[in-house]
């Protein structure tokens, strides 16, 4: 085979979208799927999930997701729709493709992967997205903390919690997700820093992303001076606020440390606790890139809008505001693959002018 155009590491959404993005400026990408199979981490979030936006609305370029257009898709309908997604994408996609390393020689981004497999490009696109790289919070007395410690991504049904007494740590989609459900079958608190920001999902009968649509604020560009943005609001039918304000879970401040297998609040008081879980978040799994000295102390690489700042023709898709405020969804992804892919080939094609 002739060497590929471009280089995607990851196959979930954002690599997808990639692939479609390049094709549509006729170049014959190679996708660099880890798993085995081109769906993301989709099919490991937990058993309830469903979308926040309709199906509509959750679409990648090329495939509408099918279906009833209001519904809010459920975990497996997403991943079906990627399935039928990489079957008629028009790509090299390589399965069960671990990338290890990525090293930049004479305008060339050369990749190998765990097995060992060596393929070379001169544009590459880091499409991992971050499941793999949870957040962990240094809080005081995790460390010797004696119950079992999860985070979000570990979590999948609440059946082998049952009757446990539980603390969810967060204030986003997941963590009141995660701690409602599981406050109908255990004892759980959710400590937050701070207010939960609660966003009627239908206001007006109609859900939010048709407003944010018809008003321009789903493409609003962030600007590079939204260095510390907002965490998402929870998107709510009622369910989730009647729950908190019912105490199914109830909600405290943030704890002030953890000691053995006790929780100490910030009121004084003090309880043993069996489970925490951290719906804290996720950091981008770009570990590979490191060789490319493009990523800060924090793990974010040097990018703007998806462009590489450091490396003409790398490019990142599906980083969390990213460009706009639904870079990382299947509802924004595709936006940003068709904004990035013509910059990526001008940056490329000025690199290559001063050779």
């Amino acid at each position: 085979m002739n060497s590929p155009d471009a280089l995607i590491i990851g196959g979930g959404q954002a690599g997808l979208a990639a692939a479609h993005a390049l094709r549509q400026h006729g170049l014959r990408p190679v996708i660099l799927e880890a798993g085995a199979e081109a769906v993301g981490s989709w099919p490991r979030y937990y058993d309830s999930l469903t979308l926040f936006s309709p199906a509509r609305f959750s679409s990648l370029p090329g495939l509408a997701f099918g279906g009833d257009p209001e519904r809010y898709p459920h975990r497996d309908e997403v991943t079906d729709y990627l399935r039928r997604y990489a079957t008629r994408l028009d790509a090299d996609l390589r399965t069960d493709h671990r990338v290890s390393t990525v090293e930049h020689r004479a305008g060339r981004f050369d990749v190998t992967t765990t097995s060992g497999v060596e393929l070379s490009a001169p544009l590459l696109i880091a499409a991992t997205g971050s499941f793999n790289n949870p957040h962990r919070p240094a809080l005081p007395g995790l460390d010797t903390f004696t119950g079992t410690v999860l985070h979000a991504g570990d979590y999948r049904a609440p059946n082998s919690l049952a009757d446990k007494r539980i603390v969810v740590v967060g204030a986003g989609n997941s963590a009141v997700q995660i701690a409602v459900e599981l406050a109908e079958h255990a004892h759980v608190t959710l400590a937050t820093r701070e207010r939960i920001r609660f966003a009627p999902q239908r206001p007006f009968g109609r859900d939010v992303h048709l407003w944010a649509k018809l008003t321009g604020a789903d493409s609003l560009p962030i600007g590079p001076w939204l260095t510390n943005p907002p965490g998402q609001p929870v998107f709510d039918t009622g369910r989730y606020r009647t729950a908190i304000t019912a105490r199914r879970p109830d909600r405290r401040p943030m704890f002030t440390r953890l000691d053995g297998d006790r929780v100490h609040w910030s009121d004084g008081t003090t309880e043993p606790i069996e489970v925490l879980i951290l719906a804290t978040g996720y950091h981008p799994d770009l570990n590979y890139l490191t060789p490319l000295n493009t990523l800060a102390p924090s793990g974010k690489p040097d990018q703007r809008a998806g462009l590489s700042t450091t490396h003409p023709g790398l490019g990142y898709l599906g980083l969390e505001w990213q460009r706009i405020l639904a870079s990382n969804t299947l509802r924004g992804v595709g936006r940003d693959a068709a904004h990035l892919i013509p910059r990526l080939l001008r940056a490329r094609a000025r690199q290559l002018g001063r050779m």
